[in-house]
């Protein structure tokens, strides 16, 4: 893509918290800072990911299918370590190239999420690479773009609507089973679920117990709500099973996917109305964003 519009893109997506419109509205996307191979300059491109399932995110050096591998792949060939923003987390990675097995079974995931992947494949004689970025867990959490503690948990909160939002429509599109690469979504969005509402529960709402003793019956009732949507983060995991190999019914799934959005967004609003105005008022300091536990 030409650079002014990779641009644009790029702009837009720090703007608005990773969200863009255009060709990318709704899409899965990062932007992917990488080293130059011969410049050494630092270069960022939007690309689209997946889940990998183990926190890690996949990408496909696609480039629409042309003769030639992006730019973007040959630098991170040559320099393994990357920068990973995803709208609300900025963190750095390590680059490793899948091979065989690996790169294929990936690829065929891609390819059964969006057919689109495999045009790009049928266009050119090379083999699409496709990239793991594993996070580098010696430098410690991801940032996160938030100046106050209630935009960090607006910023969180909104992460999980979008993604929720996306495999909602995702399962409506999908065929008469549930394709490998959605149910590797929907396990990654309730494991990033989990470790957001243990940060919540062993960071954030004892802080407040001590500073708001007022907020205790708040507090009591977001604690209940973490219990209920774990119960229904288990059933969905219990319908979409662990074996790939045995078919999921795409309807199964969506009516758990719904009973899960359902209890998710009233429980997202009330705690927003609830907590946001107390973390952000000025008198009420309530330390770094960093301290409420990540949804990564």
């Amino acid at each position: 893509m030409p650079n002014d519009f990779n641009q644009q893109i790029i702009e837009e997506f720090r703007a608005n918290a990773g969200e863009v419109g255009g060709p990318f509205e709704g899409a899965r996307l990062i932007l992917l800072t990488t080293t130059g191979a011969r410049s050494g300059e630092r270069h960022t491109t939007p690309v689209a990911y997946y889940a990998d399932g183990d926190g890690d995110v996949l990408v496909i050096a696609s480039a629409a299918g042309a003769p030639k591998h992006p730019d973007w792949f040959h630098n991170l060939v040559a320099h393994p370590q990357v920068t990973v923003e995803s709208g609300v987390f900025t963190y750095e990675a390590t680059a490793e190239v899948l091979e065989g097995t690996a790169r294929d079974d990936a690829f065929a995931r891609a390819a059964e999420a969006d057919p689109g992947w495999a045009d790009y494949q049928a266009r050119t004689s090379r083999v699409i690479p496709v990239v793991a970025l594993h996070q580098n867990p010696s430098d410690g959490p991801p940032n996160v773009g938030a100046s106050t503690m209630g935009q960090y948990v607006r910023l969180i909160h909104d992460a999980f609507r979008r993604e929720l939002a996306l495999i909602r429509k995702e399962i409506g599109n999908a065929g008469p089973t549930l394709g490998a690469q959605l149910r590797i979504n929907c396990l990654t969005f309730c494991q990033g679920l989990h470790n957001h509402h243990t940060g919540e529960d062993i960071a954030m709402f004892p802080f407040l117990a001590d500073s708001h003793p007022d907020l205790a019956p708040v507090i009591d009732r977001l604690r209940e709500e973490h219990e209920r949507i774990a119960e229904l983060t288990a059933e969905l995991k219990q319908v979409i099973g662990a074996d790939p190999a045995v078919p999921v019914d795409p309807r199964h799934v969506r009516e758990e996917v719904e009973r899960l959005a359902t209890a998710l967004e009233a429980h997202l609003t009330y705690e927003e109305e609830q907590l946001i105005p107390v973390l952000d008022a000025p008198a009420k300091s309530a330390g770094s964003a960093g301290s409420a536990g990540s949804a990564h």
